[in-house]
């Protein structure tokens, strides 16, 4: 066997040229000799498909190949509250409207919306030649025209309890009727009774192509929600017609078909020759004639794949092979350099919690000490090898937020003297007194531990603070801390949508349930009287910039009382090959194929 194991790693070496761009300990190798064989046996090691000219210089044609690392839980809209899922089923479904590369909201099934002066109704005037894709749910199979009445059955559906929603809380208490259809189905949900009330007075077909939404008061962010994957629009046929099977036999009416679907192997779409979009030249979208997703959980795999040629795009880099793979200026290095790498700042921040009803973290001086006391910078540097769009001293929310002024924000940066002033000031000068405090993390070892470890020799070192790790399985660190059994823990925040509330909300004190039970939202505990007045006065501000200014506000009131040690903000990173033209990269890694093409002579 080692013979053979080291014949293969030459082989690896020489096929791959690793040998000058990696250096690999003999765990990573054995990864990548299991994912050489299964090159070998399963692959082409090149582009799939045929292409054919379109107009201005593209082509049609070919199959994208993409790996998710996440489980496919399901692919009906209402039930996906994970990654994986929504990655797959934004090919298959369109929205009343989405968001392009720049986090902007675009029309999709709405041509074009407005919004009342009072902020309480949002008008959508659809498009007439949306089609759902043909299957045998329809009549003749033959997929037939979207209306108004499909957007008011899908989003009713959200809020129905009976299919087991988990994005209710998107309209809950927002739109005119909808936590009371909420309750109504959950009455019968084990009788199987007909409800009591059977629509939503928030939802309104005015004609076959004009949908209202009516809201219970102004809530300004809501102009994201149609767009979120959830809100995808499916037709009554399918859901009746596959029943629970629906969620696997999914139907839409977006750029892709779905084909079949083998859990943890492989998920396959088709072109849909009906789509209704075109690209700026009159090319019929999609170009690509299918995707076909892969589901390897190992990310060094994925990474190996790519490189061999079997997928058109890997996303993230494998922490421990950053620095040799990328250069100090972001660029692709060595052999790394004939692929394209995209790389863009996350609307995503890594931040460790402190319970602030906690006897020690009630202290807001402690909270402060413990920010000062972290070096970002060097975390940064030596931990995550530049593998971060920036230290998080300014604030929760992100750099990458659209139209926020981020540096605005005072924050926490290294700053020793300070740290030990306001530990000295708490009672315990250089740290005496202080008792063994623990972090809690989730399970699963790599760069969460990898920061942990740092940040707890900095907090020896620099203040004299004795921290202990503690690693949990994540469903019972998610439970501890919502139920607020875990002083100090790490989690990190990512963006539903590109507003500031979906960070600043952590904050609000009108989500922490009064005497005590779960605290998913703010699970810091943090009440401040003067943050919520302004938050709730941002979120009901319908002129974006103002908006803008009030949340900017409302944050220094919050980074001022440290609920948070923040760390770090994220940055994304993708390989795609050189073949792969248009891909539009974005802060919410939302996976947007209807314009990708292949251009042949790259290949």
């Amino acid at each position: 066997m080692t013979a053979i194991f080291s014949v293969v790693i030459q082989m690896l070496n020489q096929t791959l040229k690793l040998d000058k761009t990696l250096k690999l300990n003999n765990n990573i190798k054995f990864f990548l000799v299991c994912a050489l064989c299964v090159t070998a046996c399963t692959k082409h090691g090149r582009p799939e498909g045929t292409f054919r000219e379109a107009k201005s210089g593209k082509f049609y044609g070919g199959i994208y190949r993409v790996n998710e690392n996440g489980e496919l839980s399901t692919m009906d809209p209402p039930r996906m509250n994970d990654v994986t899922s929504s990655h797959v089923s934004s090919s298959i479904f369109d929205n009343l409207v989405s968001f392009d590369e720049s986090l902007n909201i675009v029309p999709q099934l709405a041509k074009s919306w407005d919004v009342s002066s009072d902020g309480i109704t949002y008008t959508y005037h659809l498009r007439n030649n949306a089609v759902f894709h043909d299957n045998e749910c329809f009549k003749n199979g033959k997929g037939r025209t979207l209306t108004a009445h499909d957007v008011k059955y899908s989003l009713t559906r959200v809020c129905d309890f009976r299919i087991g929603t988990k994005n209710f809380a998107y309209f809950d208490n927002k739109v005119l009727g909808a936590h009371e259809y909420f309750d109504a189905t959950k009455a019968v949900f084990e009788s199987g009774a007909t409800p009591k009330i059977n629509k939503i007075r928030g939802f309104k077909v005015v004609n076959d192509t004009t949908f209202a939404i009516i809201l219970t008061q102004p809530f300004a962010p809501f102009e994201n929600y149609p767009a979120l994957t959830s809100m995808a629009i499916v037709p009554h046929e399918a859901v009746e017609f596959y029943g629970k099977d629906f969620a696997t036999h999914p139907v839409g009416s977006g750029p892709f078909v779905f084909m079949s679907w083998t859990p943890d192997r492989q998920l396959i779409l088709k072109r849909n020759d009906n789509y209704w979009a075109t690209d700026e030249f009159g090319n019929q979208l999609p170009f690509l004639d299918g995707v076909r997703y892969s589901f390897m959980k190992d990310d060094k795999l994925q990474l190996l794949e790519f490189a061999a040629i079997n997928l058109e795009e890997s996303y993230r880099i494998p922490n421990e092979f950053f620095g040799d793979i990328v250069d100090a200026d972001k660029n692709p290095i060595g052999k790394w350099s004939k692929f394209k790498l995209l790389h863009v700042p996350a609307l995503s921040t890594q931040f460790y919690g402190m319970l602030t009803t906690d006897p020690l973290f009630k202290d807001k001086r402690i909270r402060q000490a413990f920010n000062y006391a972290v070096d970002r910078q060097r975390i940064i540097r030596y931990v995550l090898r530049g593998q971060a769009a920036g230290a998080a001293q300014h604030g929760l929310v992100p750099s990458s937020m659209p139209g926020y002024a981020h540096d605005s924000i005072v924050g926490y940066s290294f700053n020793l003297a300070k740290a030990k002033a306001l530990l000295a000031e708490a009672g315990y000068p250089e740290g005496k007194g202080l008792p063994e405090v623990t972090l809690q993390l989730n399970a699963g070892g790599g760069r969460n531990v990898s920061i942990a470890e740092a940040i707890q020799g900095m907090f020896k070192e620099n203040i004299n603070v004795n921290i202990k790790l503690m690693q949990v399985e994540f469903a019972q660190h998610l439970e501890s801390i919502d139920g607020g059994k875990a002083p100090f823990y790490r989690l990190g925040w990512v963006a539903d949508y590109p507003d500031p509330e979906s960070f600043l909300n952590l904050y609000y004190g009108k989500l922490v349930p009064k005497g005590g039970g779960m605290s998913p939202m703010n699970s810091t505990r943090f009440v401040n009287a003067e943050y919520d007045a302004v938050f709730e006065k941002a979120i009901t501000t319908t002129d974006r910039k103002e908006r803008m200014r009030l949340y900017a506000v409302a944050e220094q009131i919050a980074i001022d009382n440290a609920p948070m040690l923040l760390i770090i903000h994220d940055e994304d990173y993708r390989f795609i090959q050189p073949h792969v033209m248009d891909y539009k990269n974005n802060a919410m890694d939302r996976l947007i194929l209807h314009g990708v093409w292949m251009q042949p002579s790259k290949m």
